[in-house]
């Protein structure tokens, strides 16, 4: 079986056990600390895929880590997959799962990338396009990139919509030079 399917597997049954264990909201914040730390800190991730580090080592390492940040429920789900021999997809279980909730709670994330801090008016327009244009609540992540000029690049999954000064001006200098 793939990993991507795999992970896709034991999301599913993490949300609905979560469910029927009535901590939802809580086990989603623990996979959302837990993707964040796994991305901040890549020698986590490393050492959760080494396969000549002992599993009792990986075991011992997350409960250090989150044993008193997480649900039991969470840390159980961590012990299992790592009993059964996946750590190595652990980060991408933690994706899967924040994917599948925001599915179940019919939320989509979007990325807005802007060369200076938005205020609270500009991105309460931004969410309500987004939102708008998907149908779906809006979780949006901002990202300063001085590299844009001026503009914005907006990410809604696997749509772009780049209105950033910097595309405009790469336009232009390709029509110039056509």
């Amino acid at each position: 079986m793939g990993t991507h399917r795999a992970a896709a597997r034991y999301a599913k049954s993490l949300i609905e056990l979560s469910q029927e264990q009535k901590s939802l909201e809580k086990v989603i914040e623990d996979m959302r600390l837990f993707a964040k730390v796994t991305k901040e800190n890549r020698k986590l991730a490393v050492v959760l895929k080494n396969p000549i580090i002992p599993a009792s080592k990986k075991k011992a390492l997350i409960l250090a880590l989150f044993e008193k940040r997480v649900q039991p429920l969470t840390l159980k789900a961590f012990n299992l997959i790592i009993a059964k021999g996946r750590e190595s997809i652990l980060e991408e279980i933690a994706i899967e799962f924040i994917n599948e909730y925001n599915e179940l709670k019919g939320i989509v994330e979007a990325t807005v990338s802007t060369p200076f801090k938005l205020d609270d008016s500009q991105r309460e327009e931004i969410t309500k396009i987004v939102e708008k244009t998907t149908n779906k609540k809006a979780d949006l992540k901002e990202v300063i990139d001085e590299n844009l000029i001026g503009g914005f690049l907006l990410k809604i999954g696997d749509r772009q919509v780049d209105e950033s000064v910097k595309s405009k001006l790469a336009k232009i200098q390709r029509a110039l030079v056509a």
